[in-house]
C-alpha cells in the first residue's frame, strides 16, 4: 500500500455574517466570522488531524511532526480580500484543531526556569496573507475587466435567460422575505445568503419562512455561481479562480516530491469560488454533477501525494472532498481516470493553465498599467524593508549635501544685490 508523503488542503471558511457581493463585479462587502463558523473550522481541523496526523490512520503523513509542529513542514495561506477577516479566523481555528495546545511546547531559560506557551501550550503557526490589492492567487476575479465581461455574457446567454424565466414564480414569492433586495436571478447569490443567514440566526424569520423557499434559493444560487465560476474552455476567464490557486498547488507539489524539502502539509484557507472552478477544470463535474454547486462552510478538498514502494517509488495523487462538517472525505477521480492519477500527468494537464504571476493575471484580465509582484508575506516585508532602506539612504545623502552647501555659502552684500535690481530681474513690483 502506498504511503502518504504529503497533503495539500483547500478549505472553505466557516460560517460568517451576511456577505453581499455585487452581481456584476463581485465587489465584496464586509463580513466577520461567527462563533458557529469558528466551531465548524475547528471541527474540520480536528477531522484533518485524525486523518493525517494520527499514526494509526491509513492516510497518516509519513515523517510529519504531529504533536509539536515543525513550521518548515507546514505552509499556510489565507485569503485576504473579500471575506478575508472571516477566512483568516477560520484558518486559525483549523490550525487549532490540527495542532492543539501541547504542554511540551516549552523552553528552558538559562536560569533553569521552564516557560510553557500561553493557553496550556498553544502552538503558533505562521499564516501568510497577501495585501488585498495583490491577493490574486486566492481572489483573482475582482477588479478583473475580462471576468466582468464574462459575467455579462453569462447573464445575456439564452440558457440564463430561460432559467430566469422559469424562476420568475419563485422570485415573485420570495420578494416578501428579502425586504427590498433585488429579486432577480442575477442577484441569486445575495438572496440565498441573506435568507440562509436569517434562517440561522433570526428565530422570528425562521418561524415565518415557508419550508421550501430556502432549498429553491440555494438551487438558484448554485446555478448562478456554477455558471459564473466555470468556463467551456479550461483556460477561460470563467475558471480564473481555479487557474490562480493552481500555482501554489503545483508549486507545493513540486516541493513535497523533492526529498530534501521538508514541506509536508499545505493549507489554503479560502472562499468557495476556487472549488467550483477546480471541479470543472479537473473534469469532476461531468462524472459527479452534484459538485456543480457551492460547497458548504468548512468544506475541504484534499490532494494526497502517494508514494509507492521501492524500487520504482512512483508518485500519484488521490483527490478527496468533504462537503461541510456533516460529511466524510470521499474519493473522487479526475480526468476520466478510475483510480489515482500520476503526479506527472496531473501537472502536465494543468500547468499551462496556471496563472503564476501578477503579469499573467493582468494579461488574463485585460488590465493595463504597472504591476507589483508580491507573492507572500515574507516578500512583502522584504520589499517594504528595501523601500525603507532606499529612502533612508536618499535622506542621508540629501542631508549631507545640504550641510556642504551651508558650509560653502558666502553672504552677498546688500549693495551688490541692489546693483542687479533692474527691470529685467525684478519679479514683483
Amino acid at each position: 500500500m502506498p504511503d502518504v508523503h504529503g497533503v495539500l488542503i483547500i478549505a472553505r471558511n466557516g460560517d460568517r455574517t451576511e456577505f453581499y457581493q455585487d452581481p456584476y463585479t463581485y465587489e465584496p462587502s464586509y463580513t466577520e466570522s461567527t462563533p458557529l463558523g469558528a466551531a465548524e473550522s475547528h471541527q474540520l481541523g480536528c477531522y484533518l488531524r485524525s486523518a493525517y496526523l494520527n499514526p494509526s490512520s491509513d492516510s497518516y503523513i509519513q515523517g510529519i511532526h504531529a504533536d509539536l509542529v515543525q513550521n518548515d513542514q507546514v505552509l499556510v495561506h489565507a485569503k485576504a480580500g473579500g471575506e478575508g477577516t472571516a477566512i483568516f479566523d477560520s484558518g486559525i481555528a483549523v490550525l487549532q484543531g490540527l495542532f492543539p495546545p501541547n504542554s511540551k511546547n516549552m523552553i528552558e531559560l538559562a536560569n533553569g526556569t521552564t516557560v510553557v506557551t500561553p493557553l496550556g501550550g498553544y502552538q503558533y503557526i505562521p499564516v501568510e496573507m497577501a495585501p488585498s490589492g495583490v491577493d490574486h492567487a486566492l481572489e483573482s476575479w475582482t477588479e478583473c475587466p475580462a471576468f466582468e465581461k464574462h459575467i455579462k455574457d453569462v447573464y445575456a446567454s439564452q440558457e440564463f435567460q430561460a432559467t430566469a424565466k422559469s424562476a420568475s414564480n419563485f422570485f415573485s414569492v420570495v420578494h416578501d422575505y428579502v425586504f427590498g433586495r433585488s429579486t432577480t436571478l442575477e442577484n441569486a447569490w445575495n438572496i440565498y445568503d441573506y435568507m440562509d443567514s436569517q434562517l440561522l440566526y433570526n428565530q422570528t424569520y425562521a418561524y415565518r419562512l415557508p419550508p421550501t423557499l430556502i432549498e429553491q434559493a440555494r438551487g438558484y444560487a448554485n446555478y448562478h455561481e456554477n455558471a459564473l465560476f466555470s468556463d467551456k474552455e479550461i483556460g477561460g476567464v470563467g475558471n480564473i479562480a481555479g487557474r490562480t490557486i493552481l500555482h501554489p498547488i503545483l508549486h507545493s507539489l513540486q516541493r513535497i516530491t523533492f526529498d530534501d524539502d521538508p514541506l509536508r502539509l499545505l493549507l489554503l484557507e479560502t472562499s468557495y469560488q476556487p472549488f467550483i472552478s477546480l471541479f470543472h477544470m479537473m473534469e469532476m463535474v461531468s462524472e459527479y454533477p452534484q459538485l456543480a454547486a457551492i460547497p458548504d462552510h468548512a468544506s475541504a478538498l484534499a490532494f494526497e501525494l502517494l508514494r509507492g514502494p521501492a524500487p520504482e517509488r512512483r508518485e500519484f495523487l488521490r483527490i478527496k472532498f468533504k462537503n461541510g462538517t456533516n460529511s466524510e472525505f470521499e474519493t473522487y477521480h479526475i480526468f476520466g481516470h478510475k483510480g489515482d492519477i500520476a503526479v506527472t500527468e496531473f501537472m502536465y494537464r494543468l500547468e499551462n493553465f496556471a496563472i503564476t504571476s501578477q503579469k499573467q493575471w493582468a494579461s488574463a484580465c485585460g488590465v493595463t498599467g504597472p504591476s507589483f509582484e508580491i507573492t507572500s508575506a515574507a516578500e512583502s516585508m522584504n520589499m517594504l524593508f528595501t523601500i525603507f532602506s532606499v529612502l533612508l539612504l536618499l535622506g542621508m545623502f540629501a542631508f549631507s549635501w545640504f550641510k556642504r552647501r551651508r558650509a560653502t555659502y558666502v553672504p552677498v552684500p546688500i549693495r551688490d544685490m541692489r546693483a542687479v535690481d533692474n527691470e529685467k530681474t525684478r519679479l514683483l513690483p
